[in-house]
């Protein structure tokens, strides 16, 4: 019972659509209209400037955070709890990715990837995080840089491993593998547009 409360409550906080809404209040316009279509902070910059968006990816961290530390906190005493948060953390970027309150058509995952991984692996997440910094200062593209960080996730992760024992360290990157794959699938329309050089530019 307790992992169906978590995985319901991971998915339904993280498909309240923040950035949807800060830019529907902001503006009146949908932010799905606008650049790439999705209700990241990303996005959000574009439609309602950077303050906004900045706002959107803060807000859209916390919650994936937050689905992760409920779901330690709900799993803490049962067998295998550190899959059970992978689940949850897995479940939280769905929810962002495919809420139901927009149809399933939402955002990329990163922010909420980013609040995920801050609390389960910090450190891999601040190695990720220079990774997207230099991507993006070189060739100027988010999209390329969040894609690029997530993949590298996982890498950061294993070699984690070799320098120090991690608990639950099959867990970890398992849920980092995942996780990575369903961002990168969020980024097909801008895969196909990098490769078309067609994709916006920050």
């Amino acid at each position: 019972m307790n992992l169906a409360v978590v995985i319901i409550v991971s998915y339904l906080l993280r498909s309240i659509p923040l950035g949807y809404l800060i830019v529907s209040v902001k503006t009146g316009s949908d932010v799905r209209q606008t650049g790439s279509g999705a209700t990241g902070g990303t996005n959000v910059s574009r439609r309602a400037g950077k303050v906004a968006g900045v706002a959107t990816l803060i807000l859209d961290a916390a919650k994936g955070a937050v689905a992760v530390l409920f779901a330690k906190l709900m799993t803490s005493d049962m067998d295998h709890a550190a899959w059970y948060v992978g689940i949850a953390g897995i479940t939280a970027i769905l929810g962002h990715i495919f809420p139901i309150w927009l149809k399933f058509r939402g955002g990329k995952g990163v922010a909420t990837g980013v609040g995920v991984f801050a609390v389960l692996a910090p450190f891999a997440v601040l190695a990720a995080g220079v990774i997207f910094v230099v991507v993006v200062l070189v060739t100027r593209y988010v999209s390329l840089g969040s894609m690029i960080a997530a993949i590298f996730i996982p890498v950061f992760l294993w070699i984690e491993t070799l320098i120090r024992p991690l608990q639950d360290a099959s867990a970890l990157i398992s849920t980092a593998l995942v996780s990575a794959a369903l961002i990168v699938y969020a980024h097909r329309a801008n895969i196909s547009r990098l490769l078309n050089r067609t994709e916006n530019k920050f």
